[in-house]
């Protein structure tokens, strides 16, 4: 049987006006700065008057580790919050914001698939409201002035050996990992290298959604640190007068846009780090509006366990001053077998002992979920290859493991397939059964919280860091920046830093390369491996699908 595709399923979709989404929340159409007829800006003002409300529920979704095989997070998240409307509850659902780079390159968009969708798919996956164009304008505005300063006379003597103040841009390309910049002579400026990051992994981009309001915005922009001086003191953003103008290109971009599923019911689409280089979260600011507006809020953490919810919970979380309720795990019968060991042409085939061999790496997972004291309940992602032996044995393994797994067929049916796993997630929730709590405490020292978040979540033996790492570290320390959260940059694929092993690998080490004090957005980076924070086009990019075809419409999105 042939199936439409997730664009063809997005051109069908029957919008309402964006006006009557935000009525479904109480927001009016004064309160909405619209951008078309189907998406919006939801006000600063409005945002302000809705904090005395009381919090809905929030309901965090998260993966195990992605394989090739897919796993579906948003498709679930999306399905989730239908499935939580269709079965009376007001919902809304918190998303992040489509990169340009991972849909020009191997990933694809970030709006959901089958018939759990967000939509315009299209526009989402684009350029949007434009606000990851304005990180980037904030990010570079101030490398611009960093070099400005430099040149006209280095008022504030920084070291140039020592700008840590990288340039950044919305996509994938290596050839910018490491560059030489000012060459051509004295009207140039200082020759100096340099390099860039993704969009995504800006500092910029971590502000504005840890950030509560522009106040705090522009504090934290203030708070950057781009280079040290000859004694190693730091030079921040507010010595060299940046944070008003980079506050200034951000004003609209700090405010949430809401749009909808394709059952029309409302999503705050927000905010886009990545969990592999970032703290991979929607902002802070459309989630606690949701919660202010809805009796319950779907949101993602991105990539697997390890990554994104580790950092929702331990950064995320601890900054804004909420918790979940309920954590949903998603996972396929197809990533099971794949970390079997079956080839990924051979998943359509049953293989109940692969499922079984692949399913310690959910088991991981959920171990690792409940020591942040919440419920888990276990999403089987459906795909219509799976068989009834196959989904049994994952079901029965996550019993054995304490926790109950539920077939959700939302990509295929939208909330009616969703419907069993809504009714269990709202009855957790309302059952209030977590007892949050991070995995280290703020006075915990730097390397220890690096030490528990490797030897507790990846089941590492030891963290391998040299003597320059650690002083780095140390220094921090001294400066007063001890209490941070760790944000670790690993791969995506593997609880290693090695992405070619699958399923729940014990006695491996981690390797840091790299530390990274990110002092406006109030986190140390740890640059694990071989991870990258501009990633690079794979051989066969997505870019050599996308075009228009003789109607105008875009094809090769997915």
């Amino acid at each position: 049987m042939a199936y439409k595709s997730d664009i063809e399923i997005a051109r069908e979709a029957k919008k309402r006006p964006i006006q009557e989404i935000g009525e479904k929340l109480g927001i009016s159409s004064d309160d909405l700065l619209p951008y078309g007829h189907d998406k919006a800006k939801v006000s600063q003002t409005f945002i302000d008057s809705v904090q005395g409300n009381e919090n809905g529920k929030l309901i965090l979704v998260t993966a195990i580790n992605p394989t090739p095989a897919g796993e579906g997070k948003t498709t679930t998240t999306v399905g989730l919050g239908d499935g939580l409307n269709r079965i009376g509850k007001k919902a809304a659902i918190c998303i992040r914001e489509a990169s340009l780079g991972p849909c020009f390159g191997m990933k694809g968009g970030a709006a959901g698939g089958g018939y759990a969708q967000v939509v315009p798919m299209e526009e989402m996956n684009l350029h949007f409201t434009g606000d990851f164009h304005a990180i980037t304008s904030a990010h570079n505005l101030l490398s611009a002035m960093i070099d400005n300063h430099i040149y006209w006379g280095n008022e504030c003597e920084i070291d140039l050996r020592r700008v840590v103040w990288r340039r950044v841009l919305d996509m994938n390309d290596r050839a910018l990992r490491d560059v030489v910049t000012s060459l051509g002579g004295v009207a140039n400026g200082f020759p100096r290298q340099a390099g860039f990051d993704i969009t995504v992994a800006s500092e910029v981009m971590a502000c504005l959604c840890l950030a509560l309001n522009l106040e705090d915005l522009q504090k934290r922009l203030g708070d950057i640190i781009v280079a040290y001086r000859r004694d190693r003191t730091p030079v921040y953003a507010r010595d060299i007068k940046a944070d008003g103008a980079m506050t200034v290109l951000l004003k609209d971009a700090m405010q949430p846009n809401l749009v909808q599923t394709l059952e029309n019911n409302p999503a705050f689409v927000h905010g886009g780090p990545f969990a592999n280089i970032a703290h991979g979260c929607n902002s802070v600011t459309a989630t606690t509006t949701a919660l202010k507006l809805a009796d319950y809020v779907v949101t993602e953490a991105g990539f697997g366990a390890d990554l994104g919810a580790e950092k929702f919970m331990n950064i995320k979380c601890r900054k804004a001053g909420i918790a979940p309720s309920v954590v949903v795990c998603v996972a396929t019968v197809r990533a099971m077998k794949m970390n079997g060991g079956v080839a990924k042409a051979d998943l359509g085939a049953e293989n109940v002992d692969a499922v079984k061999k692949g399913c310690p790496n959910l088991g991981r997972h959920i171990e690792n979920l409940k020591s942040f004291g919440v419920p888990v309940v276990v999403a089987i992602n459906h795909f219509v290859t799976d068989t009834d032996a196959e989904i049994e044995a994952v079901k029965e393994y996550v019993r054995e493991h304490g926790s109950e797994a539920i077939l959700s067929q939302h990509w295929e049916f939208g909330s009616k397939g969703s419907e069993d796993l809504a009714k269990r997630v709202a009855e957790i929730a309302d059952a209030d059964m977590a007892s949050f709590a991070p995995i280290y405490g703020d006075d915990m020292p730097l390397m220890e919280k690096i030490e528990t978040i490797a030897k507790r979540i990846y089941r590492a033996d030891d963290v391998l860091a040299d003597k320059k790492i650690r002083n780095h570290l140390q220094e921090w320390e001294s400066q007063g920046y001890g209490n941070l959260p760790i944000c670790m940059a690993k791969t995506q694929y593997s609880f290693t830093t090695d992405p070619n092993r699958r399923g729940a690998p014990t006695g491996h080490s981690v390797p840091v390369r790299e530390v990274r004090l990110a002092a406006g957005a109030g986190f140390v980076v740890v640059i694990c491996g071989e991870i990258m924070t501009m990633p690079g086009l794979p051989r066969v990019p997505s870019a050599e699908q996308i075009m228009l075809n003789k109607d105008g419409q875009i094809e090769g999105l997915f």
